[in-house]
């Protein structure tokens, strides 16, 4: 190929992939109402790829969308050894959009009270979620803005359901758990692997995690390499799953507290979401077969 056509096929696959980002992080912003006329958005920056994604996005959509929105970016900086301090700010200077750089050195307390070889995830989340809390009201922000994506979705869904024995996910937008603010994650319909390709393309300067991504075999590591595997040997599983998610039938579950079993009356009129234990299961085909060999066919 020569380099004429090479660059060519670069930039057309570089267009698709910054429409098909935009398009599905402004469809999750319209399914679930995340951003209203005269929202003040809060965008949580780590300084992983996710959240320059999130932020590089958002700001595109400000400038096309119907309404009119603030953003102000928002690193803490938690005083990770090593952290280079001055990668965010030279960024966000340069893009020229309000921001807050948070000092709260969370690393000494995690590293304090979490025991050598332990998971710190679970401390140190609850330290951040506080603070980014505290600095939402003193913003005035009315939305925060979360990086997770679709793949962090589907990992959350089973991990509860490994570990917690609940059928349960990671949601587009809830209420913080203090009550006072509204989070969101424009994010939920992406693909990792698009942004990945996102951030490369757009030279994010990736700040890595010292604190949390060095921690070998956690649970959620496992669990993404599980769905990477799926996605790779079964094609469409992945994206069967996370459909799955908005389409539940409580009443083929097993939740009184969602569904009145104890209350349940055969009423002589045709239910279209009775039981159909007897039937035959409805299942397309499946997309690939895996021999015992190992081999495809």
């Amino acid at each position: 190929m020569s380099t004429y056509k090479a660059a060519h096929k670069a930039e057309f696959e570089a267009n698709k992939l910054a429409k098909r980002l935009r398009r599905e992080v402004g469809q999750a912003i319209a399914d679930f109402n995340m951003i209203e006329e005269g929202d003040r958005v809060m965008v949580c920056l780590s300084g992983g790829k996710d959240s320059y994604g999130l932020l590089d996005i958002l700001r595109y959509l400000k400038e096309k969308a119907p309404i009119n929105f603030e953003i102000i970016a928002v690193n803490l900086d938690q005083k990770q050894p090593g952290f280079p301090a001055e990668v965010l700010p030279a960024y966000l200077d340069g893009l020229g959009i309000p921001y807050r750089i948070v000092e709260e050195d969370t690393y000494s307390i995690v590293k304090r009270v979490i025991p050598e070889g332990k998971t710190t995830c679970s401390l140190c989340s609850r330290l951040r979620r506080g603070i980014l809390y505290r600095v939402a009201d003193e913003l005035g922000a009315t939305k925060i803005a979360l990086g997770h994506h679709r793949d962090d979705i589907l990992a959350t869904l089973f991990l509860n359901l490994f570990f917690a024995a609940k059928l349960k996910a990671m949601p587009p937008k809830l209420v913080s758990d203090d009550g006072k603010h509204i989070v969101i994650r424009p994010l939920a319909y992406c693909q990792e692997k698009d942004l990945i390709a996102w951030a490369q393309q757009r030279e994010f300067p990736i700040i890595p995690c010292n604190l949390c991504g060095s921690q070998p075999n956690l649970q959620r590591q496992q669990v993404a390499e599980m769905l990477r595997d799926w996605d790779r040997r079964f094609p469409g599983r992945v994206e069967t799953l996370f459909r799955s998610l908005s389409n539940i039938v409580p009443s083929h579950l097993m939740d009184a507290k969602l569904y009145d079993f104890a209350g349940l009356k055969a009423t002589g009129v045709p239910d279209p979401n009775g039981d159909t234990a007897f039937d035959g299961e409805d299942m397309p085909p499946p997309v690939d077969v895996i021999s015992f060999s190992g081999s495809r066919s």
